[in-house]
């Protein structure tokens, strides 16, 4: 009787010991990241209905400040929008800032308008994206009325 050399093992099975590390890998790049992919946010829109329209020029200080329907679409909108990186509630994670201590009134309200509008990049990368043309100054001026409800000292 003649012996056959052993064949190799097929590639599957030479690569099937790798299989976990390949899943752990897939997973990690599914589950984190969006969170490390702040330049690739895709806004969502926001229903402003029952609020003044601003038209095409940017206010320099929050007209809704105060407002009960502002506020109401705000927090939606910041959870739609925000959360994702300033937490939510607005009680960040350490991604970016906590929003809860940004400064009330016009004060705060130039730093915000400035941010939403310009985004943040540094050195190139994209750590916030520009909002304001993807969901208008209503949207955002809404988010900063209820961002003012939250507010700590």
């Amino acid at each position: 009787m003649t012996q056959r050399p052993a064949k190799p093992p097929t590639r599957s099975r030479r690569l099937a010991p790798f299989a976990p590390l390949a899943l752990a890998g897939l997973l990690t790049v599914a589950l984190c990241g969006q969170a490390l992919a702040h330049g690739d946010v895709v806004p969502q829109p926001v229903d402003t209905a029952g609020l003044d329209k601003l038209g095409e020029t940017w206010r320099d200080s929050n007209p809704y400040r105060g407002n009960p329907r502002a506020v109401e679409i705000g927090a939606s909108a910041f959870n739609q929008n925000c959360a994702r990186c300033h937490g939510l509630g607005a009680v960040s994670g350490g991604i970016a800032p906590d929003l809860r201590y940004l400064e009330k009134g016009d004060a705060g309200d130039e730093w915000f308008k400035e941010r939403v509008t310009n985004g943040s990049i540094r050195n190139g990368v994209t750590y916030m994206p520009k909002f304001g043309d993807a969901l208008g100054q209503e949207a955002l001026w809404s988010i900063r009325s209820w961002l003012e409800t939250v507010h700590e000292e």
